[in-house]
């Protein structure tokens, strides 16, 4: 029976349907037969693995458990292995860090769309070129889990100064992960990897680098905005117990109608830290007296008051 197949109905009765090599220039238009090993053959694309000078592969992946970014991600984070990573030039250099513009992009693959998004990659510096004026002040509270590093730190040492690179990057990403989560306005933290750290890149709409707080001069509304915002950021802050301890308009970025803190490896334990309290009113000094030089009156010792029930 080689036209047709025999199956057997529930009720016993056999039954035949036509059998798929007799209808196969019937449903195709073609007069040859089927080769039944079609059925198994896979497309491959060509991938060119050739890099430029200025490209990796996606170190997504490669990092350790713990050192991606929270979840729910946003939808525009590229986790895919077969991203390239391509840097694009430097958007700030500093004593301790460097930052740069990086597109991390997948092209497309057979029914996958090609994907691709923006990001700042902060690398603080090599022992050889850096030179940290981070004030121990700051670290005051904070416990190092290897007592050999701890003491190496203190010392400043090759092998403390080189501890402290990762210190300060690790410090940074542990508090975008946690403030990120608690709603206050940073940026996201894609990655950590060593002394790099990956984050969201906060442009101005336009392509370029969304401008510094200090180079803006917004509406009489859009300041009130800003900083009903900035409030609202400091006093989530508060109620994890920390402050900024460098908030500045220069450590705030303007996008748009929204605001972004930055530049967060020295956040303070606001209890813990013997000058907590210090850090904090000089934060609510700086940011008070910016808002009332564009002409928005604000008592910092008002604003410092109003954190404080948030620590308590």
């Amino acid at each position: 029976m080689s036209a047709e197949h025999a199956v057997s109905d529930h009720d016993g009765t056999d039954s035949y349907i036509p059998d798929f090599d007799s209808r196969w220039s019937e449903l195709t238009g073609d007069e040859s037969q089927p080769d039944p090993s079609d059925a198994f053959v896979f497309k491959f694309h060509s991938v060119d693995e050739e890099l430029g000078p200025d490209q990796r592969w996606s170190t997504w992946l490669d990092v350790e458990r713990g050192s991606r970014g929270p979840e729910p991600r946003p939808s525009w984070v590229v986790t895919e292995q077969a991203a390239i990573d391509t840097e694009l030039g430097v958007l700030k250099t500093g004593k301790e860090a460097d930052v740069f513009l990086v597109e991390r992009a997948v092209e497309a693959i057979g029914d996958n769309p090609g994907r691709s998004s923006l990001l700042a990659a902060k690398r603080y510096r090599t022992e050889e070129h850096r030179s940290f004026h981070r004030s121990t002040s700051y670290v005051e509270g904070r416990r190092t889990r290897n007592s050999r590093d701890s003491r190496a730190m203190q010392k400043k040492t090759a092998h403390g100064r080189s501890v402290a690179a990762g210190h300060w990057a690790y410090a940074e990403w542990d508090a975008l992960n946690r403030l990120w989560k608690a709603g206050v306005p940073v940026p996201y933290p894609v990655q950590i990897d060593g002394i790099e750290l990956l984050m969201e890149f906060i442009d101005d709409g336009e392509g370029g680098a969304a401008p510094r707080l200090a180079q803006v001069r917004p509406s009489k509304e859009l300041l009130g905005q800003y900083f009903e915002q900035l409030r609202g950021g400091m006093r989530e802050l508060a109620r994890a117990g920390l402050a900024h301890g460098d908030l500045s308009p220069y450590n705030v970025l303007a996008q748009g109608d929204r605001i972004v803190m930055i530049d967060l490896p020295q956040v303070v334990d606001i209890v813990g830290n013997p000058k907590g309290m210090d850090f904090l009113m000089r934060d609510c000094h700086n940011m008070a007296t910016w808002f009332t030089s564009r002409g928005l009156e604000i008592d910092d010792q008002e604003l410092f008051a109003d954190l404080l029930t948030m620590v308590y």
